[in-house]
């Protein structure tokens, strides 16, 4: 089976494609996505939009990260956060906070041909370091440690990373709904 995942993040790629054990092409297609705190909302209306312009079957996946001590931000918004501020700056919005928990949150959603939506959601938590560490990985990856882990996911092997993942969790999510759905 041949899958379309809606990115062109080569990272994100190579971990769908490890998870998955699938033949799994990316594009670079671009599209407008909704603004939302909702990432329910946000990865389905990013499929559709997606679907509409392919007209074949793929799928999405957004991610979230929220600070506790912020309630729902950066949330939806952390790819923008991390590109005006980097990991540092995110580093830095939590200064002098004692509260530095955050949870990670992956949704994926897969229009099939029929143009219906399969969403699987995945959350872990953990919390934010006090400086970046690691160097695996992309994105947030070196400030965000998992619950019960003495590493960011940047100081992890990518077989570890994927034991606490969301990415990984929600992909093995839909995984199984593949397996089943044939």
């Amino acid at each position: 089976m041949q899958l379309i995942f809606a990115t062109s993040n080569e990272g994100k790629l190579r971990e769908a494609r490890e998870v998955l054990g699938l033949s799994i092409s990316g594009t670079s297609l671009e599209i407008d996505e909704i603004q939302s705190l909702d990432p329910v909302s946000v990865a389905q209306k990013k499929a559709l939009a997606y679907y509409e312009k392919l007209k074949k079957p793929i799928f999405v996946e957004d991610v979230s990260l929220t600070f506790n001590a912020f309630m729902n931000l950066p949330g939806t918004y952390i790819n923008d956060f991390y590109k005006s501020l980097g990991n540092v700056g995110l580093i830095k919005l939590l200064e002098g906070r004692k509260d530095r928990r955050a949870t990670a949150q992956t949704t994926i959603v897969y229009i099939d041909k029929n143009k219906k939506s399969h969403i699987f959601v995945a959350r872990i938590n953990g919390s934010i370091s006090t400086k970046v560490l690691g160097t695996k990985g992309f994105g947030w990856d070196p400030i965000f440690i998992p619950s019960g882990q003495p590493k960011t996911f940047a100081q992890m092997a990518a077989g570890e990373k994927n034991k606490y993942s969301m990415r990984a969790i929600a992909l093995k999510q839909f995984e199984v709904w593949l397996g089943s759905s044939k």
